[in-house]
């Protein structure tokens, strides 16, 4: 699998944000993907060393819109801890917009 297969896309919350300033990163990856591929594509996409990598499984939840109910999708959650001083340069402009 390929990197960009890997890494689907950040996640943006506000848990997301507090764990940025402590060096771990969120991200939604491929459902199949394991947590060495996941440091593998962290570490060549963003060149940085990965020290820690979390992963868990997002449970669907009912939603319902009128009449029509339904779930959301399952997905795959990874937080990625990077080596202290290093930083992924896509949470930086969401941590200058906090200040």
């Amino acid at each position: 699998m390929e990197h960009t297969h890997v890494i689907i896309r950040p996640v943006v919350s506000e848990k997301s944000y507090v764990l940025s300033a402590a060096d771990r990163y969120t991200f939604r990856v491929h459902p199949d993907a394991h947590k060495t591929q996941i440091r593998q594509a962290v570490e060549a996409l963003f060149e940085v060393h990965v020290v820690e990598v979390r992963t868990l499984s997002v449970k669907s939840k009912p939603k319902r819109r009128g009449n029509s109910r339904g779930r959301t999708r399952t997905w795959k959650k990874a937080i990625v801890q990077v080596r202290a001083g290093e930083s992924i340069p896509i949470f930086q402009g969401l941590q200058a917009l906090e200040g």
